[in-house]
């Protein structure tokens, strides 16, 4: 017997009835030789995390664009945040911490650069629109490994394309990801306004940090724990946390996420992305090699989307400068 078959008989034995099994999956796209230690979702968190669009998440905008200080969350530190709250809730309802945490991990690959302000300008200028579930399920099906894609399992791909669609995941671990990914931005994102000097400690609405807690870490736990108490049978929080939660999203929308301070620099970011997106639509010939193979079998705006979606903040100001910025001659 391999690790892996020992370790789908540990599964057997102490997951929860409803979880998902790696015995079980429904499969990949197409065939791969069985690893002998790993199971599938272990292998799929492997090669998320050693694929290139998981590094570039390190230079992505989370809510604040470009900032100075060494602390504020980046998008990698985001996901790296939704992975652990995922993880614990899944370890508590016995769910398959291996399936939650590449799901968790593979959430946000197709982000765009300046966070949810370039997914709003591609939106704009792309054809048929942009999403950025959509652009990481496309990340791992063909973009990664020059076009091979990463060849992830069904429940994976299916955890990462519903994380934030109308569309709920079918297995509880893509559940707990998609409500892990609010938990996490929710209470980092007020935490870094904090820090930004966007809002204090005291603005935090005292009716919701009576039901929540005062601190970071105690809202996270309350919010954590409630999921837990209400079991398998539906991933949510309690009522009384639960209520509390959508106003704290409500809360967060109207002193952070629309705050005219910390949205100040977002149009130069959206016109950064729509340039761009405009310059290699116009000459496509600029762009690398591995985009321009994708334009000839599924057209400019395909291509151009893709690569501009897969630039890091500051890749796309370089590029941006280089491209428009006159430079000084050198006498």
């Amino acid at each position: 017997m391999t690790v892996r078959e020992q370790t789908w008989e540990i599964e057997d034995r102490l997951l929860s009835p409803r979880a998902q099994r790696a015995a079980q999956t429904q499969g990949r796209a197409y065939p791969l030789e069985e690893c002998p230690i790993r199971t599938c979702y272990q292998r799929d968190r492997d090669r998320i995390v050693h694929s290139k669009a998981y590094r570039r998440l390190m230079h992505k905008t989370q809510v604040f664009l470009l900032p100075e200080g060494d602390h504020y969350r980046t998008r990698l530190t985001h996901t790296q945040e939704v992975s652990q709250i995922a993880r614990t809730i899944a370890r508590a309802l016995r769910l398959n911490e291996d399936l939650t945490e590449a799901a968790a991990l593979g959430h946000d690959l197709g982000h765009t650069p300046f966070g949810h302000a370039g997914e709003r300008a591609l939106a704009q200028v792309h054809p048929g629109g942009f999403v950025h579930s959509k652009q990481s399920l496309r990340v791992v099906d063909i973009l990664e490994r020059e076009g091979a894609g990463l060849n992830l399992t069904y429940e994976v791909r299916d955890g990462i394309e519903n994380h934030s669609s109308n569309a709920m995941p079918f297995t509880l671990e893509g559940q707990v990801v998609r409500l892990s990914d609010k938990i996490a931005y929710l209470n980092h994102d007020f935490d870094d306004a904090v820090r930004a000097g966007v809002l204090r400690d005291s603005d935090f609405p005292p009716m919701l940090g009576k039901a929540l807690g005062h601190s970071g870490s105690d809202r996270i736990s309350t919010m954590i724990t409630s999921i837990v108490q209400c079991g398998t049978d539906c991933i949510r929080m309690e009522k009384e946390v639960g209520d509390a939660f959508t106003k704290l999203r409500a809360f967060m929308f109207e002193r952070v996420y629309l705050n005219p301070d910390v949205k100040s620099e977002e149009n130069k970011a959206m016109d950064i992305v729509r340039w761009l997106y405009t310059y290699f639509t116009e000459s496509p010939d600029k762009m690398p090699a591995e985009y321009r193979r994708i334009l000839e079998t599924e057209g400019i705006a395909r291509a151009v989307c893709d690569y501009v979606a897969g630039m890091s903040d500051r890749y796309a100001i370089s590029v941006f400068e280089d491209l428009f910025i006159p430079k000084s001659w050198n006498i």
